[in-house]
C-alpha cells in the first residue's frame, strides 16, 4: 500500500530532488520556472519564469511555432484550404491530432477539414527553391475546391531557404480572386507553440476580421475566442448560448468559417476562453472596433453557470438574465446528482494538471468540484501573465524571442469604431464586478503551497509522480503511456482520449464519470513494467528505481536519492 507523504515533507525537498540531476546552470535556470503559490494582494517577491525557451536536451511537452498557428488556431476552420509548405510530415503532424469536429450547415458546404494540404517539399526544393511549387500548389487547391480563401504556412525548411510565402500568395491572390494570406511560422521561430497563435492572431486580423460589414439585428451577440472544438466541446457551447438567447457570430475558431471570422467585428462583446492563444485578438478588437472582452470559462458547471450569467450582466437585460437562469435551473439537478455519485468516491484524492495554454486551470475547476486536490498544475507554453494575471504585464521584459514575432500597431477605426456601451455603465458593471481586458491567471484558484512548474521536462515529471503518487495525471500523448507504465492513470487532455465533450453542465457530468473510472480502476495500481520485474543488472537503474519506489511505499526516503544524470 502506498503511503503519501505529508504536503510539509513534500515541500521541503521537492525543488532539490528536481533541480538535482541537472548541470549548475541548468538547475538555475529551472528553479526561477518552479515555486509554490503563496496568495498576495502584490506583485510577487519571486515571479515566476515563463515564455523562456527549453534547454537543448531536455525532454520537454512544446510543440513548435508552426504547430500554435496552424494546428491549434486555424486548424479547426473548416472553409479554409491550409496549406502547409514544408515536408510532409509537418503536414501530417497538425492534421486532425487534437480531434477538432464541424458542423457544415448543409451537406454542400464546404468543408476540408477532412484533407491535408502540403506542397510535399523534397530534396530538390530544398536546394532550388520552393516558391515554384507552393504556386502550383495553390492553382492545384483553387482548381479542386475553389474555396473563399487559402492560407499557406510557412515550415522551418522554408525559412532555412527564404521562400517568401507573402509574395507569392499576394501574386496568387491577384490571379485567382480570393483571399491568400501566408503565416511566417517556421518552428523555430518561437519559444514554443505560443508565438504561432500569436502570429496566427495578427494574420486573421490584418486578412480576414472586418471584412464583412453586415450589421447585427440580434440585441445579444457575442464572439466566443479561444474555443477549439476538441472532442466537440464547441457544439455544447453553442447549444448552452442558444438556449439562453445570445446569439453566437463567431467563435475563433472551432467550428468555425471564413465568413464567421469576416463579420466577427460586428459582435458587441468577445468571450475569451484560452487567453494564450487569442488574448492578442481580443485586445486587437477592442482598439480597432471598441468590442470590450471578458474572460470566460465553459469547463466546469459552476465555471459556466458564472461564464453565462457574465455575458448576461454585460448585456445589463432582465429578460437575458432570466432565461439564463432558467438554463441553469434546468441544468443543475443532474450535474449536483453527478457530483455526488463522484465525491464518494473520489473526495480527497489528488490529481495533478500539466496541459496545454488554459486547460490546466480550467480544469482545476472541474476536479475541484468532486472534491479532488490539485498537487501541482503548470502549462507548457504560457507566459507570466497566465499564471499571475495580466496585473503584472507592465513588469514583463520583451526579449529578443517575442521582439522576433510582429507586433501589430492597431488604432480605432474612423469608420466602423463604436463603444458597445457608455462609459457610466461601464463603470456600474465593474463596481458591481464584472472585469473587463481582465484575467487573474491560474495561480490565484489554486491552493496555497500547491506547486507550479513551468514547461515541466519528462525527467520532473517522473520525480513528481514518484514523490506524490497523484491518483490521476493529466498531461498530453507523448507524456501518457510512459505515465500509465508508472501505475498512474493519465488522462490526456489534448484530445480527450477520444472521449468528450467535457465543456457545459454535460460535459461536466460525463467527465465526472469518466475521472471515477480511471481513479478507481484497479489494474494500474498492480501495473509493473517489465524492468521493474527482471532488473536490468548491466546498468543497475532498475534495482534503484525499484528501491525508491519500496521506499516510498513505506513512507520513508523516495527515489529523489536515484542519481537520475546517470
Amino acid at each position: 500500500m502506498t503511503t503519501k507523504r505529508t504536503e510539509s515533507e513534500a515541500q521541503g525537498d521537492i525543488k532539490d530532488a528536481l533541480l538535482r540531476a541537472y548541470p549548475p546552470k541548468v538547475a538555475r535556470k529551472r528553479a526561477q520556472q518552479m515555486q509554490y503559490h503563496e496568495p498576495t494582494d502584490d506583485l510577487p517577491a519571486k515571479p515566476i519564469k515563463a515564455n523562456t525557451r527549453t534547454v537543448p536536451g531536455i525532454i520537454t511537452q512544446r510543440g513548435c511555432t508552426y504547430a500554435g498557428c496552424k494546428g491549434v488556431v486555424l486548424g479547426p476552420t473548416r472553409d479554409i484550404v491550409n496549406i502547409t509548405h514544408g515536408p510532409i510530415g509537418c503536414g501530417f503532424y497538425s492534421w486532425l491530432t487534437r480531434r477538432n469536429q464541424t458542423r457544415p450547415p448543409t451537406p454542400e458546404d464546404a468543408n476540408f477539414m477532412n484533407y491535408c494540404f502540403s506542397t510535399d517539399m523534397q530534396e530538390e526544393n530544398i536546394i532550388f527553391g520552393g516558391e515554384k511549387k507552393l504556386k502550383e500548389a495553390i492553382q492545384e487547391a483553387y482548381d479542386l475546391f475553389k474555396p473563399k480563401a487559402i492560407g499557406v504556412f510557412s515550415t522551418c525548411p522554408v525559412g532555412l531557404i527564404g521562400d517568401d510565402v507573402h509574395a507569392v500568395s499576394r501574386e496568387m491572390e491577384a490571379k485567382l480572386g480570393i483571399t491568400i494570406f501566408g503565416f511566417s511560422c517556421e518552428g523555430y521561430r518561437g519559444v514554443s507553440q505560443s508565438a504561432g497563435h500569436h502570429i496566427a492572431n495578427n494574420q486573421l486580423f490584418k486578412h480576414v476580421v472586418g471584412l464583412d460589414d453586415t450589421p447585427q439585428t440580434h440585441p445579444f451577440a457575442i464572439n466566443l475566442l479561444g474555443e477549439y472544438n476538441i472532442g466537440g466541446d464547441a457544439f455544447v457551447i453553442e447549444d448552452l448560448l442558444q438556449r439562453c438567447g445570445i446569439h453566437l457570430v463567431a467563435t475563433f475558431s472551432g467550428n468555425s468559417s471564413f465568413d464567421f471570422f469576416a463579420n466577427s467585428h460586428t459582435a458587441d462583446l468577445n468571450a475569451v476562453m484560452c487567453h494564450r492563444s487569442i488574448n492578442y485578438m481580443a485586445d486587437m478588437m477592442e482598439k480597432k472596433f471598441g468590442i470590450p472582452w471578458i474572460k470566460i470559462n465553459f469547463i466546469g458547471a459552476e465555471a459556466t453557470a458564472k461564464s453565462l450569467r457574465k455575458i448576461a450582466q454585460f448585456f445589463d437585460s432582465d429578460l437575458l438574465e432570466q432565461q439564463v437562469e432558467k438554463v441553469i435551473a434546468e441544468e443543475m439537478p443532474a450535474v449536483l446528482e453527478a457530483q455526488k455519485r463522484a465525491r464518494r468516491r473520489l473526495e480527497g484524492k489528488t490529481a495533478m494538471l500539466f496541459v496545454g495554454g488554459s486547460r490546466a486551470h480550467h480544469y482545476q475547476t472541474l476536479f475541484k468540484e468532486m472534491g479532488m486536490k490539485i498537487a501541482a498544475a503548470g502549462y507548457e507554453f504560457a507566459h507570466r501573465d497566465d499564471y499571475e494575471g495580466r496585473r503584472v504585464l507592465d513588469s514583463i521584459q520583451v526579449d529578443a524571442d517575442s521582439r522576433n514575432i510582429e507586433e501589430l500597431e492597431v488604432h480605432p477605426d474612423p469608420q466602423r469604431f463604436k463603444p458597445r456601451m457608455a462609459d457610466e455603465t461601464k463603470a456600474r458593471l465593474e463596481r458591481e464586478g464584472l472585469k473587463f481586458s481582465e484575467y487573474e491567471g491560474m495561480m490565484p484558484d489554486m491552493d496555497p503551497g500547491a506547486l507550479v512548474i513551468d514547461d515541466i521536462s519528462h525527467h520532473e515529471m517522473e520525480r513528481l509522480i514518484d514523490r506524490y503518487r497523484p491518483d490521476i495525471f493529466c498531461a498530453g500523448i507523448k507524456e501518457k503511456y510512459g505515465i500509465q507504465k508508472m501505475g498512474i492513470p493519465c488522462k490526456q487532455l489534448h484530445s480527450y482520449d477520444y472521449g468528450g465533450p467535457y465543456a457545459g453542465f454535460a460535459g461536466a457530468i460525463e467527465f465526472y464519470e469518466e475521472i471515477d473510472r480511471l481513479v478507481n480502476c484497479r489494474f494500474l495500481k498492480k501495473l509493473r513494467a517489465p524492468w521493474h520485474e527482471v532488473g536490468l543488472a548491466s546498468s543497475g537503474l532498475a534495482a534503484e528505481h525499484q528501491v525508491g519506489r519500496v521506499e516510498t511505499e513505506k513512507g520513508g526516503s523516495d527515489s529523489s536519492d536515484v542519481d537520475y544524470a546517470a
